[in-house]
């Protein structure tokens, strides 16, 4: 079996190659533009398990069809950040998130391939998101089962939450893929699963404040650098689930093996509210983990696109397979902070810290 990822040298992309190459079972291609920082960090680990680096860009569909043929492709190659766009610099996202999906199916095509889209909750409108209804516990905000919108209870949400409204660039391409794949997989018959995360993640994530919040709160606690609890008053309560990219690799790996079975599923992936943190509970996580304590401002303004609450309801999901998330909150943010103390060194040039 030949498995080409795109976006193989960023977070999800190379964990998951590195994932498939070492079970053995299949030829990996990692496909990457290294645009992102600290994506050429992953080389040496995809080169040392025998996964085959290319550099390319999904945004050329030159650079996808000069390859050989492929059994399966899985679409991880987005600009994941939820502010891309609002400095007005759209076109990066929008070709590499929408017009590379398009790629990438063109390929399928090519090759009758299964394609394993990585999407997003993003995809939900964040005027929808911020309408729900929740109140404020001690220490984080916490849905309630009166909604006066479908698709949201104390679990959190379902792929019944409505899809009508704006949902920030970067959703909104997510979105646009997710519709062209289901268009690809009815005219031309291609197996496609689609896969709506959460936050995912784990050690190798390249954690920013926009995107990677828990490796980025957990980086400033180590390093010892102040923090911002941005909008919803400042006080840190709103809250995200999270998913260790190694718990999202063993759910793609079975989606690998068993293409007719997941063939045209949309689910969404997460931890759930089991696996679920606010930013208080996950800075007293970090200052326990790294035995440091940081300042945090308090600001009262949003940014634009946040909502205060998102947590995947993942039931659809479980109809179809017996995965389950298998790591607490504990010990992703433990494995993160490992991860930093071991190689500290290349982290902080690579993201200029």
């Amino acid at each position: 079996m030949r498995v080409l990822i795109t976006g193989g040298a960023g977070f999800v992309g190379a964990n998951l190659a590195i994932r498939l190459a070492a079970a053995g079972e299949a030829d990996v291609f990692a496909l990457d533009n290294l645009h992102r920082r600290g994506s050429e960090l992953n080389l040496t680990r995809l080169r040392d398990v025998g996964v085959t680096f290319i550099q390319g860009d999904v945004r050329e569909l030159d650079d996808l069809l000069a390859l050989d043929r492929f059994d399966a492709i899985v679409e991880c190659s987005a600009e994941p950040s939820t502010l891309a766009g609002i400095d007005g610099e759209t076109a990066y996202v929008v070709y590499t998130n929408l017009l590379g999906a398009y790629n990438c199916l063109e390929l399928a095509r090519r090759d009758g391939a299964q394609m394993v889209f990585l999407s997003t909750s993003r995809i939900y409108p964040v005027a929808a998101l911020n309408a729900v209804a929740y109140e404020e516990g001690p220490t984080r905000l916490v849905l309630t089962d009166e909604q006066a919108l479908p698709g949201v209870s104390t679990r959190g949400f379902t792929e019944e939450f409505p899809s009508e409204g704006a949902r920030t660039l970067y959703g909104a391409t997510k979105l646009g893929a997710e519709l062209l794949i289901a268009e690809y997989a009815e005219v031309y018959a291609i197996n496609t699963v689609i896969d709506r995360c959460g936050v995912v993640a784990g050690p190798w994530q390249m954690g920013k404040v926009d995107q990677g919040v828990f490796t980025y709160w957990m980086l400033n606690h180590h390093l010892g650098r102040s923090l911002r609890y941005l909008g919803y008053g400042g006080t840190g309560k709103q809250v995200r689930d999270l998913l260790h990219v190694d718990d999202l690799a063993t759910l793609v790996e079975d989606q690998l093996r068993r293409p007719e079975h997941w063939s045209g599923v949309t689910v969404n992936v997460g931890g759930g509210l089991e696996v679920s943190l606010s930013l208080v509970e996950t800075t007293e996580l970090c200052r326990e983990l790294t035995g440091n304590e940081v300042p945090i401002e308090p600001v009262q303004r949003s940014r634009p696109g946040d909502v205060p609450v998102y947590i995947s309801n993942c039931q659809r999901l479980y109809g179809y397979i017996d995965w389950r998330p298998t790591r607490n909150p504990r010990t992703i943010l433990s494995d993160i902070h490992a991860w930093i103390v071991e190689y500290e060194d290349l982290l902080v040039p690579a993201l200029a810290l």
